[in-house]
């Protein structure tokens, strides 16, 4: 618990039927995952999967960098 969807469906089951928004919580995961693969397969298509794991690599690095000088 932390992610802020989860903190939100957990305020919104509070207040209303927990299968609706159990419902509606578990269509937006299948919503964002279909999107996801979609512009996954799309961007596979015009760059080598060898340059996007060097580009994720470089990606994960530079936020691992950002959140520890950003830590006081």
């Amino acid at each position: 618990m932390g992610d802020k969807t989860q903190l939100a469906t957990m305020t919104l089951a509070a207040g209303s039927s927990r299968w609706v928004v159990f419902g509606g919580a578990a269509m937006a995961l299948v919503a964002s995952t279909a999107i996801a693969v979609l512009v996954g397969e799309g961007i596979s298509r015009l760059v080598p999967t060898a340059w996007m794991h060097r580009a994720a690599g470089v990606v994960f690095v530079l936020i691992g960098v950002l959140l520890l000088l950003g830590r006081e």
